[in-house]
């Protein structure tokens, strides 16, 4: 059996489980790229994620014996709950680690669906590791969120969707964590669309792939510590890896700054809510501009679940990162009317102000100074500058936070 005829099996077994999530095309982004480019809104999946497809075709493939067992997982979040979902479809007990710091929306919603979390570790591989042991003391089946076949063409049946709802695609940007995702939609689309571009996105301060792809083998990334935690992950799993190295696919990085501003896009042009792993491709779009892809371009957004205080840290850094939103430390002469002054000058200039913090005594202070910090909205970058240079203009003395 073919890679594709397996996806094409694994697809037959979740028509019942998964919903078909709706393609949009996003004129925002099409201005960017200077061609056609839809979203796959994979966010709206049940479970917030693709990853209840993976896990339900590596749990549904289990024989009666491994079943009754249970399943143990580990996860921050998105696996957890496509797991426990999935365990809940089928009847199977579950138990789930998770990083003590998980998101408790993320931990909540495992709950609800029927799995049995534990809290282990301060990192998924910590997780990981309870969960393999407690595989071993109880038999019960480790389902891996992404080096597993059963969960990499699970993941692979997205790409029979795209192709039937976008016919006339060239290039499909897929974020990349362990690599299951890229690996299935590749290994299907090599077969059934070849001339369909897979390109893989990583956030650039978690990024094992363009390493281990140009070394030919699994290499530990140098840091992991991005905001996009569903796909950070420190090596690549050895079954994608193996798949994404066979057929020569591409994955590019992204920044921090990249991936604020995809969220933000996404939320204010689309409507769309999506954890920053998720805008992954939307910030490949952005960050690379007009000619970075042959179109029509095909965006995954992977998934929807994030914390609200991270969403709320997100869109503040994207609304920075965008000259929309602007932190900065005035120095003033202590004496009546002079925050008065700065505050009406603020106003002349257009900026409207969120926060401000006055102190009046400090160990770099003269006796005669005050400091005043400032979060202000303003309209972009040209008026972020405008009211730096405005500011200056009239003697102020400041500093960008």
């Amino acid at each position: 059996m073919s890679l594709l005829d397996d996806v094409r099996d694994a697809a037959r077994l979740l028509e019942p489980v998964v919903t078909r999530t709706p393609v949009e095309y996003s004129r925002a982004l099409s201005e960017i790229a200077g061609t056609d480019v839809y979203l796959k809104c994979e966010n709206l999946q049940r479970s917030g994620s693709f990853k209840v497809r993976g896990a339900y075709v590596r749990m549904a493939r289990l024989s009666a014996a491994e079943q009754a067992r249970g399943v143990v997982a580990a996860s921050a979040g998105n696996h957890a709950q496509g797991v426990a979902l999935a365990a809940a479809q089928l009847g199977i007990d579950a138990v789930v680690y998770m990083p003590i710091d998980a998101a408790l929306p993320k931990i909540a919603a495992t709950r609800q669906y029927g799995a049995e979390v534990r809290l282990h570790g301060l990192t998924v591989d910590e997780a990981l590791a309870a969960a393999r042991a407690e595989a071993e003391r109880t038999g019960a089946v480790l389902i891996h969120p992404f080096d597993h076949l059963d969960v990499v063409v699970g993941q692979g049946t997205l790409a029979l969707e795209i192709v039937e709802q976008v016919p006339q695609a060239a290039t499909v940007l897929v974020p990349v964590g362990g690599g299951g995702l890229a690996a299935g939609m590749q290994a299907a689309l090599a077969e059934l669309r070849p001339d369909v571009r897979v390109i893989g996105v990583q956030a650039a301060r978690a990024a094992a792939y363009p390493a281990s792809l140009a070394a030919g083998e699994p290499v530990t990334a140098a840091e992991l510590h991005t905001m996009a935690d569903g796909i950070a992950v420190g090596t690549p799993g050895a079954v994608p890896f193996e798949l994404l190295h066979r057929y020569g696919t591409e994955v590019r990085t992204v920044s921090e700054e990249d991936l604020s501003r995809a969220l933000l896009l996404v939320a204010e042009r689309a409507k769309l809510l999506v954890e920053p792993a998720g805008a992954a491709g939307v910030a490949a779009v952005m960050a690379g501009g007009a000619g970075a892809f042959a179109g029509p371009v095909v965006v995954l957004l992977s998934g929807g679940n994030i914390d609200p205080l991270v969403l709320l840290r997100v869109v503040r850094h994207g609304l920075a990162s965008s000259g929309r939103y602007l932190a900065l430390r005035v120095r003033l002469h202590d004496s009546p009317g002079a925050l008065a002054g700065l505050l009406r000058e603020l106003a002349k200039l257009g900026a409207n102000i969120m926060h401000i913090n006055h102190t009046r005594t400090g160990i770099d202070l003269d006796v005669d100074e005050a400091e005043v910090e400032l979060q202000v909205e303003t309209k972009g970058p040209e008026h972020c500058a405008g009211v730096l240079a405005g500011l200056r203009d009239h003697g102020y003395r400041l500093s960008e936070l």
